[in-house]
């Protein structure tokens, strides 16, 4: 029987799916043996090759799509009609079937330019939507506490497959176990039917390895958080523990690199996730896991049933205009929306393909929970009456070639999205003493973990940075973003003579990557109280040197340490590395 060309269509978009997935948890896998062998730069290699995976078996399955059909078959939506009814049912009784509608999407989407998107040719919608399957496999282990919180904790570690032994498993029980009696609610530290619960599977990420669960007892329960590091030469030890909703939130943030870790079943693990924060939306946690593809599939349609909704219209955002990106929000949604502008401000020498080069730069890079994730979307369709007059005409005035109306439709051929933030220069113009000290430490503090990272900001300035709903300042601006080891810090040579001093332009020359730390006071803050502040909480900052030291460390192969969790909650006496 000779199969139709819809099923051979959809049969060998699965087949593309199957390759991605293999080399996916091939990856995935080996997450285990590299924090073994705390091999961290090859770590961060295999986290950025992880994300190309995606495009690479995209392109690599339109090849093949390219080179089986003919052009007319590929181009006729009946026929994607059709295979999308027979990738249903193919995909029907697997594990991950909505990781696989994404990719069918992405096929779509290749083949038709991100045009013509109905649910008939492809998932717009899912197709279990309201009816997902359950696979009946066990996430969690159990460990009962029976009163005894040290014990519990030790059969915890012990029980994870880590390949490694604990210098002290005895100890990190006795420290959690104070921490645990220290900080639970009365009614669950002493339930005599509480029980610990962890996933199975094990978070990688950077130098850490996560036990992810909870603490429950009936109705009760608290999220639960061990982050294990490996001391090389001497082996594991338990760094801290976290239990506050807030806190398991950062370590999930969308500021951050995505978790390696094992996910049989994506769609009921990442709801079990959500049990344990249930602010976050689906979205980014199939993100934080490395399905950052599907997140997308889910961002776009929470967005759909919100715009639907009709709460609030797209606004330009509040702030400063930026010089080389339009960004719009839609304030129910908590989203920001980026366009590159047609025309950069004269001060920014950069082409639009500069800037998508440096968004894809910190897509790919350890963002340290310093700088926003985004999404990309081409031909995203709205209708004309959810926009503000004022925000619809500013974007068809500074953005001509990529926002355009066809009929009672507003068309943006490329965007990028991102969470919504209060932008630092208006949070310092509303807040009080004591939290305007607290952001301009954290601020600080994130240009030096990015720099740790090996990123320089480039265009520093406050409103590039955004506060947090947990008070965390995140970088957001890419378009000057640079590798550290790409920049030339430089001291302010001494004048000869006075008159140098005086002149009007800089006595020493400059070249295009020499930066001066000195300068940087004076152009990050206009207010003189702020930035003496400024100086007495990072002196560092304003010292070439210290610029230096990072890059020697990082050209001489050193993984700084960046941990999500402030270093007054770690259990290491000395713990070094960089906390948030």
């Amino acid at each position: 029987m000779k199969l139709s060309a819809a099923y051979r269509l959809a049969a060998t978009i699965l087949h593309g799916f199957d390759e991605y997935r293999s080399r996916f948890k091939q990856i995935t896998h080996d997450a285990n043996r590299r924090f073994r062998d705390a091999a961290w730069r090859e770590a961060q290699q295999a986290s950025a090759e992880r994300i190309n995976l995606y495009q690479e078996k995209v392109d690599e399955t339109l090849g093949r799509l390219r080179r089986t059909f003919e052009h007319d078959t590929l181009t006729h939506c009946e026929c994607w009609l059709e295979a999308r009814g027979h990738y249903s049912e193919l995909i029907s009784q697997r594990l991950d079937y909505e990781l696989a509608e994404t990719y069918f999407n992405s096929m779509f989407c290749s083949i038709f330019h991100h045009r013509h998107i109905r649910n008939d040719w492809m998932f717009v919608y899912s197709s279990r939507e309201g009816a997902p399957h359950h696979s009946g496999i066990e996430l969690c282990r159990h460990v009962k506490v029976n009163g005894d919180w040290s014990r519990a904790i030790v059969e915890a570690l012990d029980g994870a497959d880590l390949g490694l032994a604990f210098i002290d498993a005895s100890h990190c029980g006795e420290l959690a176990s104070d921490f645990l009696v220290d900080h639970l609610p009365t009614a669950l530290a002493e339930a005599p039917d509480a029980e610990i619960e962890l996933l199975k599977s094990v978070f990688y990420r950077n130098k850490g390895a996560y036990l992810v669960g909870r603490i429950h007892s009936g109705a009760e329960q608290v999220p639960l958080v061990l982050p294990i590091l490996h001391q090389e030469g001497k082996g594991l030890h338990l760094d801290t523990v976290l239990i506050e909703p807030d806190e398991v939130s950062i370590i999930f943030s969308f500021t951050r690199v995505y978790f390696q870790v094992d996910a049989t079943v994506p769609g009921e693990f990442v709801r079990y996730l959500q049990m344990l924060m249930p602010d976050k939306p689906l979205s980014e946690l199939y993100a934080a896991i490395g399905f950052f593809k599907h997140g997308k599939t889910e961002f776009f349609r929470a967005l759909n049933h919100q715009i639907a909704r009709r709460e609030d219209k797209f606004i330009i955002a509040p702030g400063v205009r930026g010089m080389v990106m339009a960004v719009f929000v839609l304030p129910s949604h908590r989203t920001v929306f980026k366009i590159i502008k047609d025309r950069f401000d004269p001060t920014k020498e950069m082409s639009r393909d500069n800037v998508r080069e440096k968004y894809g730069l910190v897509k790919r890079h350890d963002r340290v929970g310093r700088m926003a994730d985004t999404q990309e979307f081409s031909f995203l369709v709205a209708r004309r009456d959810h926009f503000d007059p004022d925000c619809l005409e500013e974007l068809l005035r500074v953005c001509p070639s990529t926002v355009y109306l066809k009929e009672d439709k507003v068309i943006i051929e490329h965007c990028y999205t991102e969470r919504m933030m209060t932008p630092l220069n208006l949070y310092l113009e509303q807040c009080s003493d004591a939290e305007s000290v607290s952001v301009l430490k954290d601020y600080g503090n994130a240009i030096k973990q990015m720099a740790a990272a090996n990123i320089f900001p480039g265009d520093m300035l406050l409103k590039n940075f955004g506060v947090t709903r947990h008070g965390r300042v995140i970088f957001y601006d890419y378009d000057e973003v640079s590798y550290l080891t790409e920049c030339n810090f430089r001291h302010i040579p001494e004048p000869m003579y006075p008159e140098q001093e005086l002149a009007e332009e800089p006595w020493y020359s400059v070249g295009p990557n020499d930066i001066f730390p000195e300068e940087f006071g004076p152009f990050l803050f206009a207010d003189v109280r702020r930035r003496k502040l400024f100086y007495e909480l990072h002196p560092d900052l304003f010292d070439a040197d210290y610029w230096k030291g990072l890059q020697q460390a990082i050209n001489e192969g050193q993984v700084i340490d960046v941990y999500p969790y402030r270093n007054k909650q770690r259990f290491a006496s000395d713990p070094g590395g960089l906390t948030y």
